[in-house]
């Protein structure tokens, strides 16, 4: 009889492949063969789940996207479910924010990869919208963290907005570091700067931007 192939689990495999290649030695050396080797198939197989280069790396990076949006959607919840201005919930803030640095082998691989697509996205076309897709989720799921944060005080949600972008900026910036320098950019270093960020974030107001501009 013919071996029954689950095509998901497959296409993961696959995937998880083109993860490890992105780690070690970046986007442009994932290949369909360099994929396919390591991923221990040959070429043909992979090429039976996907077309061709563009719609593996398309596919890869949304499997990326979704697996974060996931673990942050859920760590919202749990977020949600402790009273702000706790320990509880300041724990819980910490470990949402944990969701986006490479604080463990799987984070990293995962985390370079994303990186990597949406840097990648600027000039390949094909990545745009799954990078314009992952900006725009993770975005509203780190506003729902900044409302939590921020007392309302009437200023409107422009300044929500931008408190969200900054957050989201300096959680880029300590990905990147911690890759880049995971010997100085330890776990509890990120923490720090992470604990020190928040500490800006719940003193300041919900400011308009619109009273900064000329």
């Amino acid at each position: 009889m013919p071996k029954i192939v689950d095509a998901e689990a497959r296409r993961a495999e696959v995937v998880e492949a083109v993860l490890r290649i992105i780690a070690v030695d970046g986007l442009e050396r994932a290949s369909l063969r360099e994929v396919a080797d390591e991923a221990g198939l040959a070429v043909g197989s992979v090429r039976h789940y996907f077309a061709g280069s563009e719609e593996l790396l398309s596919h890869s990076f949304a499997a990326v996207v979704d697996g974060i949006i996931v673990r942050l959607a859920d760590a919202l919840a749990r977020m949600q479910e402790e009273a702000p201005g706790t320990v509880e919930h300041h724990e819980a803030v910490l470990t949402l924010l944990g969701e986006l640095l490479p604080l463990d082998e799987r984070r990293a691989v995962e985390l370079c990869a994303w990186m990597a697509f949406k840097n990648a996205a600027r000039i390949r076309p094909f990545l745009a919208a799954v990078a314009d897709r992952s900006h725009r989720m993770v975005a509203a799921i780190f506003g729902q963290v900044i409302t939590a944060l921020v007392a309302d005080d009437g200023e409107g949600q422009q300044g929500l907005v931008v408190e969200a972008e900054r957050l989201l900026a300096t959680l880029d910036g300590l990905c990147m570091h911690a890759l880049l320098q995971p010997g100085w950019m330890t776990a509890q270093m990120c923490r720090d700067v992470l604990e020190r960020h928040l500490a800006g974030v719940a003193a300041a107001p919900a400011v308009n931007v619109g009273e900064h501009r000329e």
